[in-house]
């Protein structure tokens, strides 16, 4: 039988308190992830100066683009985990897991080695201004030694999240964040080292968080133990994680072209606009990070549902998720306006990478919720097992739409403004087709439990 001990039986009970005691454990991962990679850009903007820090922060979006697909299949890690789970199929559940981690090992070691070949021509195409490029393609560089590890503990996460365990991977996160800080402190103030001293330090936590994720799972009871001798991909398995997974690596992969494309546009500005840019970009994290908390609330509850066939449970779970949203937009994007400034000057004293750095900040926080929104809702959709429509409406709601808003409204009217601006309303299109296919979703499956109930009565 299962142990849980540590886990969340997410098929009974209230919801809204249970959706609140898983995601906060997440959320406080998410925010202490922010506030390491945010250490890692004060203690290098403080101690080597504003071009270092551009050099990190114009990384940021193209490692996401490189990163992203493989990323994507965590997701169907998640779905397909939460649905053994709350079928109770021990045996697939066994063989999920072990599919899983040799996914991560695989698609780890072939993302590497891509990210080391092509960081600096695609640094190139992006247009990095020329006296920061040559820190960043070193910053990348370090950086993809560790994505091995940073996709064994993402999936490693992603296997404990589905059966309700969200602690113990915001304890070992802690834990590498801490060796991150320590380490940036030490190799910038006694080795006067710059980007790669930062890059290393995250590397090496990278490692730590790997093999404490894999240390639990050994360690843990029942079908959810990790045998290294077992490691293997199992082809149903694969196939179910792929169904799931592929549409929402390329979700995240298509997402990611729209953004380094609007990073070639910052590019365009300078290197005092990228530092801005950066700067803001990170700490707007804090509002969006805490959003995808209850994304993978989303997923875990949605998924387990799903499996026990409680699908009138979904509902309720997406109305949760959209509350908690609005009020997490209040608070957080509320504090972000009123501290913006003020949080702005911990990474940067230059005036005017503060003042650039507010007026974007301002626009992102503006419509924030619409953001919440478009990533919330495909976690429920996923769940539900229609993983490419959320795909094809973020593709068209923001991928597309920012694409043609770069090359007609920036293009005739080129400011920090109409680039940004893109954002919100590009979320808010993308949200509202996410809100419509979840509906459409719904409707099938009740659909489908009509027609099982009429054929066992019958």
């Amino acid at each position: 039988m299962f142990s849980k001990d540590r886990n969340r039986d997410m098929t009974s009970g209230p919801l809204f308190v249970n959706i609140l005691m898983f995601s906060l454990p997440i959320m406080a991962m998410n925010i202490l992830q922010l506030l390491f990679n945010a250490a890692d850009m004060v203690v290098v903007g403080r101690f080597s100066g504003k071009e270092a820090l551009a050099a990190v922060g114009a990384t940021s979006s193209l490692i996401n683009l490189i990163v992203t697909l493989a990323m994507g299949f965590s997701v169907g890690t998640s779905v397909v985990i939460a649905q053994n789970y709350g079928a109770n199929k021990e045996l697939e559940l066994n063989r999920s897991v072990h599919t899983s981690i040799a996914i991560s090992v695989i698609s780890g070691f072939i993302v590497m080695v891509i990210g080391l070949l092509f960081c600096k021509p695609l640094l190139e195409m992006m247009g990095t201004p020329n006296d920061i490029i040559h820190l960043s393609v070193l910053y990348m560089r370090i950086y993809f030694v560790g994505i091995p590890a940073t996709m064994v503990y993402n999936f490693g996460a992603a296997i404990l999240r589905a059966i309700g365990d969200s602690r113990r991977p915001m304890y070992y996160l802690v834990i590498a964040g801490i060796v991150n800080v320590v380490l940036n402190l030490i190799f910038i103030t006694q080795f006067n080292m710059s980007v790669d001293g930062v890059a290393w330090a995250t590397t090496i936590s990278q490692f730590i968080s790997a093999t404490l994720i894999l240390i639990c799972l050994y360690r843990s009871h029942g079908a959810i133990r990790f045998i290294p001798k077992q490691l293997r991909i199992h082809k149903q398995q694969l196939k179910d994680i792929m169904r799931v997974g592929i549409p929402a690596g390329l979700q995240s992969f298509l997402f990611s072209i729209s953004n380094v494309l609007i990073q070639s546009s910052v590019n365009s500005f300078g290197s005092t606009m990228v530092a801005a840019s950066s700067a803001s970009s990170n700490i707007e994290g804090f509002a969006g990070t805490t959003v995808n908390a209850y994304y993978n609330a989303a997923i875990s509850f949605t998924g387990q549902n799903m499996g026990a066939k409680k699908y009138d449970r979904i509902d309720s779970i997406a109305k949760i998720c959209t509350i908690l949203v609005f009020v997490t937009w209040f608070i957080v994007g509320g504090a972000l306006m009123v501290f913006g400034k003020q949080l702005l000057g911990i990474y940067s004293s230059d005036p005017v990478v503060i003042e650039l750095g507010y007026m974007r900040m301002r626009i992102m926080m503006m419509l924030h919720f619409t953001n919440g929104i478009m990533i919330v809702f495909p976690g429920l959709t996923r769940a539900m097992g229609y993983s490419i429509l959320p795909m094809l409406s973020t593709l068209v709601g923001a991928c597309i739409a920012r694409i043609v808003w770069i090359y007609t409204v920036f293009a005739w009217n080129p400011t920090p403004f109409t680039l940004f601006i893109c954002y919100p309303v590009t979320w808010a299109l993308a949200g509202m087709g996410q809100v419509a296919i979840f509906l459409y979703a719904r409707k099938q499956i009740r659909k489908r439990n009509t027609i099982e109930i009429q054929s066992v009565t019958a």
